[in-house]
């Protein structure tokens, strides 16, 4: 391949940096356009439509890179792989999108297509964009776009009937007056430890978030010394268009935009300004879990590598270990013990009786993130091509990785290449905090592990292994399922009753005396392969008994089949409106 030189890659750089530019700002207008059909989708009740735009727009990414590969290779030929040039492109890259709002999704961007075409591992810092010293958001002081309404101590009806006035629907509320003064009477009954007549003022973004079934106000509400999230939840379905809920408490609000959920649909003429917002809101959510709710996964991949490797760069004498918990079968899972992150390995072979293969667990993981997760399914984000000092992993680790993982981790020198993990939060293993709390905390973990299973199987999802070391317990004590090698969809399984014997012979069989089939499921013996001490279980039993009908799971098929999802409010009922 011939090799350009200085003044060849001077002459072709400028034009590659403007296709790249071109290339993100055709990506983010499909973007925005798919975002916009949210709101055709909640007017209308358009659900199943909601669904396949999120799915569309989490393919979108990769798609447009792809695109523009094509238009990088078509105009630079040979030269598109010489790092001469890239230099040259970076650096007037830079000056084109210095200034800007959003300037570090346009860098995202750009070292995505750079990594492609250089399969880089780890960091090429001389021709990618990373900057470990800094919170590029930091930067940013333009003030996203709202609406601000003093509200009258004596008449706060009045507030929230301008409030509900300025985000107009296509469909008329089925009373707006009653709403209003619903969630007037909320906000004074909330935050009435502010004192008398505690709420003074109240700003709402301009943007209206979307996601599952729901429309919601996002904003902040005033009181004369100090505020406090505030976000209106809407809902449309037979009763008509009406506030549902409203939350005021930060822990409700992080759970609204946590790691468990699916991403927003938020048309955000610039995204961060709006991150900046949120973090006012959420001051302990990390930036990256922020720009990945509102659907920018990628940015928020970059920013908690940023963030992660800022830290382990801090803590040099801290090791990567094993992860706590019971080690898995299918992953190798290993972590920073003073940072909140784990990174899971696929190994190279399963134990029995596992018989799925490399390629399918990677196809549950990539399903994950087509599914409305409903606040009990992890985001796992999949990185390639991370590198860590050899020298930072425990040995035991470290030796595990290389005998066990070879298909995913080799040895460069004095690193660690790892082709690919998947990163989540690290919550407490299920079975670890069961075996840690008291009476009364087990109980209450164990019933939302039953919750959690219910949730997911009402949006189509089967955990598979239903064991506690593959749910987790957030600091709020809510149970989320982590581990995805055996998930599936219940419109995908056969749920069975219970053969009985025939006879003495069958009774006393140790083996099942009936075929089996792959797809075969039987609630009534799930207790087994639940896992949960005895107390726990007969709780379990008592509240959630529909998890061993199997009536109830083909119930829940015909609906599915029919188009008919029911509703999983991402709140609980205490915050609905009278």
């Amino acid at each position: 391949m011939p090799v350009a030189d200085s003044h060849d890659a001077e002459g072709l750089a400028p034009g590659l940096a403007v296709r790249i530019r071109d290339g993100f700002e055709d990506y983010h207008a499909r973007f925005a356009a798919i975002t916009r059909r949210a709101r055709a989708r909640f007017e209308a009740r358009d659900w199943a439509g909601a669904r396949q735009d999120a799915v569309e727009r989490i393919g979108l990414y990769d798609h447009c890179i792809a695109e523009t590969v094509d238009t990088l290779r078509r105009v630079a030929g040979d030269a598109i792989g010489q790092r001469e040039l890239w230099l040259q492109v970076r650096t007037a890259f830079a000056a084109r999108v210095d200034g800007l709002i959003d300037a570090e999704l346009y860098k995202t961007f750009y070292n995505t297509l750079a990594r492609r075409l250089f399969a880089t591992e780890g960091v090429d810092a001389a021709v990618e964009f990373m900057a470990l010293d800094m919170e590029p958001s930091d930067a940013i002081t333009h003030p996203v776009a709202r609406h601000t309404y003093a509200l009258s101590q004596t008449r706060p009806a009045e507030a929230f009937m301008r409030v509900l006035g300025d985000f107009r629907f296509g469909i008329p509320y089925a009373h707006q007056l009653r709403c209003a003064a619903a969630i007037a009477v909320r906000l004074q009954d909330d935050l009435q430890h502010w004192g008398d007549n505690p709420v003074r003022s109240i700003e709402l973004l301009d943007t209206v978030f979307y996601r599952e079934r729901r429309a919601y106000l996002v904003g902040r509400v005033f009181g004369e010394h100090r505020f406090s999230p505030c976000i209106i939840a809407l809902v449309n379905d037979d009763k008509g268009l009406r506030a549902e809920a409203v939350l005021t408490r930060r822990r409700d609000v992080a759970h609204l935009f946590g790691v468990s959920r699916s991403y927003f649909q938020a048309d955000l003429g610039t995204v961060g300004d709006a991150v900046v917002f949120l973090r006012s809101l959420l001051p302990a959510k990390p930036i990256d879990e922020i720009y990945t709710v509102l659907g920018r996964a990628k940015q928020g991949k970059t920013e908690r590598y940023r963030t992660f490797f800022r830290h382990f760069q801090e803590h040099p004498d801290e090791q990567l270990v094993h992860a706590d918990g019971t080690p898995g079968m299918v992953m190798a899972v290993f972590t920073l013990p003073s940072y909140p992150l784990v990174f899971k390995l696929i190994r190279d072979r399963f134990a029995w009786p596992k018989t799925m293969t490399r390629h399918q667990v990677e196809e549950k993981y990539a399903l994950v993130f087509n599914l409305d997760r409903v606040g009990r399914l992890l985001d796992a984000q999949p990185y390639r091509h991370l590198r860590f000092p050899k020298a930072r992993f425990s040995p035991a680790l470290r030796e595990e990785l290389l005998t066990q993982c070879a298909a995913s981790v080799r040895e460069d020198g004095d690193s660690l290449v790892i082709a690919l993990c998947y990163v989540q939060r690290r919550f407490r293993p299920l079975n670890l905090y069961l075996r840690e709390q008291t009476a009364e905390a087990r109980r209450a973990a164990a019933l939302d592990y039953a919750q959690a299973i219910t949730d997911m199987a009402r949006n189509n999802i089967f955990p598979g292994d239903m064991l506690p070391k593959n749910f987790g317990v957030s600091r709020h004590g809510r149970a989320v399922f982590y581990d995805y090698d055996e998930l599936c969809l219940v419109s995908d399984c056969v749920f069975r009753a219970w053969p009985q014997p025939r006879n003495a012979d069958e009774a006393m069989s140790d083996e099942p005396w009936f075929h089996v089939g792959p797809r075969d499921v039987f609630p009534e013996r799930f207790a087994p392969f639940m896992g949960l001490p005895a107390a726990e279980l007969a709780a379990v039993r008592e509240h959630h008994g529909h998890l061993f009908d199997p009536q109830w799971w083909q119930g829940l098929q015909a609906r599915f089949a029919a188009g008919d999802y029911p509703d999983t409010p991402p709140y609980a009922a205490r915050h609905r409106l009278a």
